[in-house]
C-alpha cells in the first residue's frame, strides 16, 4: 500500500499552477500579489516546521514600504511634469523682453547699440567702461556717472577715433577712480529676450538674447 506526503502533494501542484499562470516582471507584482504568494506559502507549509510569523509581518511592512516609495516617485513624477509644463509656459511670457544681466562682454550687431550699467561705490571720483576687440584692443574709452548707485552707459559702435566697429563680440569692463586707486567694477549688460528653453533637468529656465547669449534665468537683475 502506497502513501502520499500531502505536503509534497500540495507544493507540486502549487508549482504547476505557478508554471502554468503567466509570469509578472518583478517591477509589476502589487500588494495583492504579494498577499496572493504569502496565502500560497502559508497553505504549503510544513506543519512540524511553520513559517516564523514575525518574518512575515517584517516582510509586508518592508513590502509596504517599497510600494509607498514607488507611489510617491510617481506623484512627485508627474508634479515634476506639471511644474516644467508651468515653467515653460510662464517663460514665454518674457519673449521681447529686456533684461539686465551680469556681463564681461556682449555681441554687437552692428546696428543696435549696445546698453550696460554699473553699481558704483561711494567715493568714486570717476568711472570709465572700456571696449575692448577679438584681438584684445581697446577701441573705445566711455565716461560713465561716478554718482554711488546703478550708473548706465551706452555704447553707439564707434571707436575713439569716431570709425563704425564691425560687428562681433566685445568684451566690455569698468574701472573706478577710489581714493586715488584703480578699482574694477562688475558690468551688467542690456538685452533682449528671443526664445526661452529649460534645461535637461527641466528645473531652470534659460532666456535667449542675441547680445548676451543663453543667459540663466536666476542670474536675471532686472526684467523691463
Amino acid at each position: 500500500m502506497s502513501t502520499t506526503d500531502p505536503v509534497s502533494q500540495n507544493n507540486a501542484s502549487a508549482a504547476a499552477s505557478a508554471a502554468s499562470s503567466p509570469r509578472k516582471s518583478a517591477s509589476s507584482l502589487g500588494v495583492a500579489d504579494f498577499l496572493t504568494l504569502m496565502t500560497t506559502q502559508l497553505k504549503n507549509q510544513d506543519p512540524f516546521k511553520p513559517l516564523d510569523g514575525t518574518e512575515m509581518v517584517a516582510q509586508l511592512a518592508q513590502f509596504g514600504t517599497v510600494s509607498g516609495v514607488q507611489q510617491m516617485n510617481t506623484t512627485l513624477g508627474t508634479l515634476s511634469d506639471s511644474l516644467r509644463s508651468s515653467q515653460a509656459l510662464s517663460g514665454s511670457t518674457m519673449v521681447g523682453h529686456e533684461i539686465i544681466a551680469p556681463a564681461s562682454s556682449a555681441t554687437y550687431s552692428g546696428q543696435s547699440a549696445l546698453v550696460g550699467a554699473v553699481q558704483v561705490p561711494e567715493g568714486t571720483s570717476s568711472v570709465t567702461a572700456t571696449i575692448t576687440d577679438s584681438s584684445g584692443q581697446v577701441i573705445r574709452h566711455i565716461s560713465v556717472a561716478a554718482g554711488s548707485g546703478q550708473q548706465s552707459f551706452v555704447w553707439d559702435g564707434k571707436t575713439d577715433s569716431g570709425a563704425q566697429a564691425a560687428s562681433g563680440n566685445y568684451a566690455i569692463a569698468a574701472i573706478a577712480n577710489t581714493g586715488g586707486s584703480g578699482v574694477s567694477l562688475p558690468v551688467s549688460m542690456a538685452a533682449r529676450v528671443t526664445s526661452v528653453s529649460l534645461d535637461a533637468t527641466g528645473t531652470g529656465l534659460t532666456l535667449n538674447t542675441p547680445e548676451l547669449g543663453a543667459v540663466a534665468l536666476s542670474k536675471v537683475t532686472q526684467i523691463y
